[in-house]
């Protein structure tokens, strides 16, 4: 978390889901042809609201809890660094890769995002706090440091493609889903659940059989 990595740094995948990651751009790449452009957007931690929203992202968690229950509650010690990123943005930043000609991205990797939106995990909170009205801070009983702290640079998209810049902040975004969330009735089921959690998701069709342990879908034949 003390440096900010542009996609020239070394990568260290601390979970097995990073570790997916620089696995498929390690043996994608060599696939580039005249026919095949193969690009490698990485995104930062998205947040927003969406048609398929997601209550396992860092921001629309913390907003999430704060409006169901008042409490903007933090399982790791707040110091952990992460970016962050709209799911606006996102769209943009993909959408400009995918007109480019193929000779501007063909093997190239792009950090998706904006350099001044790294947050400290307990600025995020502050934030929900101050936007949600009588919510508070509050940390989980057993809160340390995460592993998952990384700061990141994105001039690379933003100077090759200006139109793509990015246009939400946290703030704006936490005020955002505050707006959509506090109508909505949500409980804590909402958000700690299947239904908006991919990682409890994946543990109920799991438990439900439907997925076999390599998470591919069982022959229903």
């Amino acid at each position: 978390g003390e440096d900010v990595i542009d996609e020239s740094g070394a990568l260290n995948p601390v979970t097995p889901y990073g570790v997916s990651k620089v696995r498929a751009e390690q043996d994608v790449a060599p696939m580039a042809s005249e026919t095949f452009t193969p690009i490698f957007p990485r995104s930062a931690t998205a947040y927003g609201v969406s048609a398929k929203i997601r209550f396992d992202l860092v921001l629309n968690n913390l907003m999430a809890h704060a409006v169901a229950t008042g409490l903007v509650y933090l399982k790791s010690d707040g110091t952990p660094w992460r970016p962050i990123v709209h799911i606006e943005d996102i769209s943009r930043a993909f959408a400009a890769l995918l007109e480019a000609p193929a000779e501007e991205v063909s093997g190239k990797a792009f950090n998706v995002g904006s350099t001044d939106e790294n947050y400290q995990m307990r600025e995020l909170a502050r934030i929900v706090a101050q936007t949600a009205p009588g919510a508070r801070v509050e940390y989980a009983p057993d809160a340390g440091p995460d592993k998952r702290c990384y700061r990141v640079n994105c001039d690379r998209l933003v100077r090759a493609f200006p139109e793509a810049a990015p246009r939400w902040s946290a703030r704006q975004g936490a005020r955002e889903l505050y707006e959509a969330f506090s109508g909505a009735g949500l409980s804590r089921e909402d958000f700690e659940g299947p239904r908006f959690k991919r990682v409890a998701h994946i543990q109920r069709l799991l438990a439900l059989g439907e997925l076999d342990g390599s998470l591919r879908w069982r022959d229903s034949a």
